[in-house]
């Protein structure tokens, strides 16, 4: 049997400098032909705290789609995780939500 899943998509807008520490943002994470999903499940469990399984769907996301959010919260809460990423060789950045 093959599951069919779908995902509600909002529009994103990538930044480098978003201005209100306050404004929600969310964390995106990218595929690579680098990192194993072994190691991707693991930096999510170390970095974002997740849960095995939620690792483990957001890893599969990641890999089929091209790209996950991965977290969402304010600026100032997400720019130290999307660097403990990055430092740990995953392609990770910022984009703010539009309203």
């Amino acid at each position: 049997m093959t599951e069919q899943l779908s995902f509600d998509t909002e529009e994103l807008v990538e930044t480098d400098e978003l201005t209100d520490a306050g404004d929600l943002a969310q964390l995106v994470v990218y595929n690579d032909d680098v990192n194993t999903f072994d190691w991707v499940i693991t930096c999510f469990i170390d970095v974002l705290q997740h849960s095995q399984a939620q690792a483990e769907q957001l890893t599969l996301l990641v890999h089929f789609r091209g790209k996950a959010i991965v977290k969402t919260d304010t600026f100032k809460a997400l720019k130290p995780k999307k660097d403990a990423l990055v430092d740990r060789g995953l392609s990770a950045v910022i984009e703010a939500l539009v309203n």
